[in-house]
């Protein structure tokens, strides 16, 4: 997809907007001499007794001559000490003097509360979206890994899930398969009748979270007395492969187990093949072909795939 002038125009606006909000342009930050960079040095040198300048430079990026400048006036002020490296004398060492570490803890209690303060007078809704926003933003842009033990997990529905399914089966579904809105209008049908007709006993619905950030969901809904039926299986794709289908596909086939069903079924098409591996894993077995149909304006093939429980 082509980057659009659009798209420049909103990082622009929200690069301009936040360095407001978080102070980046004025004279000091968090109320001291030292510029953001200059924090960013000495937190960084906060992390360990001794540091390599060459070490400290690529991490952060930075021209050599600006941070040696930097460091020398570090040292002029008392916060670093500077000598050459035991193992390698073409190297040199930093560290923060213990007035270096009194000033790094006096930056990072400051930083802590002016933080504390923006985050305690948002609502706790407004709060929410705007740290999954920023967990979002560190995950496309930088290199925190993602699905790791214990990293995801799967949670009932919260008020905005049911919202956030349908747009997100929506959006995903005329991206990668071409469907028109008559499949979004299908699946807010489901979501309204799991609502108006829910029975909790034999009913569920999950959403699979990590870092408070949404990454997929599966409906298990009643077809008849004896038959559950999964249903709206998605998993954001840049969540595919760790996993997480088949953690809700589980979690769906062991709660109707526990409903007292003895068989569950799904309905699928032959495009979904990534999905068709996670059925399989789970014991599901493609029972039923059906002929080509015109359905949300394409050429769908039907497929029923069932579990016995």
């Amino acid at each position: 997809m082509e980057v659009t002038e659009g798209d420049v125009g909103t990082v622009r606006a929200f690069n301009r907007f936040y360095t407001g909000v978080i102070g980046v342009l004025g004279e000091g930050h968090v109320r001291t001499p030292y510029s953001l960079t200059e924090a960013r040095v000495i937190f960084e040198l906060a992390q360990r007794d001794d540091t390599e300048v060459l070490d400290l430079r690529r991490d952060l990026g930075l021209d050599a001559g600006y941070l040696s400048r930097m460091l020398t006036r570090f040292e002029a002020d008392g916060l670093v000490a500077r000598e050459r490296s035991p193992g390698d004398a073409r190297r040199q060492v930093a560290r923060l003097t213990p007035h270096g570490r009194e000033v790094f803890a006096m930056l990072d209690e400051r930083s802590v509360t002016e933080i504390r303060g923006l985050l305690d007078g948002l609502p706790a809704g407004d709060r929410r979206r705007l740290l999954a926003a920023m967990r979002t933003i560190h995950d496309v842009l930088g290199d925190r890994p993602r699905g790791r033990d214990g990293d995801v997990v799967l949670r009932p529905l919260r008020p905005g899930d049911l919202g956030w399914v349908v747009e997100r089966n929506g959006a995903l579904y005329d991206v990668e398969c071409g469907w028109d809105r008559t499949y979004e209008a299908l699946v807010a049908k489901v979501v309204a009748d799991y609502v108006h007709d829910h029975d909790p006993e034999r009913e569920n619905a999950w959403i699979a979270e990590s870092g408070g950030v949404r990454l997929g969901g599966v409906f298990c809904v009643r077809r008849d007395d004896d038959v559950a039926q999964l249903r709206l299986l998605h998993v954001e794709p840049e969540a595919r492969g760790l996993g997480v289908g088949g953690a809700l596909v589980g979690e769906c086939v062991r709660f109707a187990a526990g409903a007292g069903y003895t068989e569950m079924m799904l309905w699928t098409t032959a495009l979904q093949r990534p999905a068709h591996r996670v059925y399989e894993r789970a014991g599901f077995v493609l029972e039923e072909e059906e002929p080509p149909a015109e359905r949300f304006g394409d050429v769908v093939h039907g497929q029923v795939w069932r579990k016995k429980l």
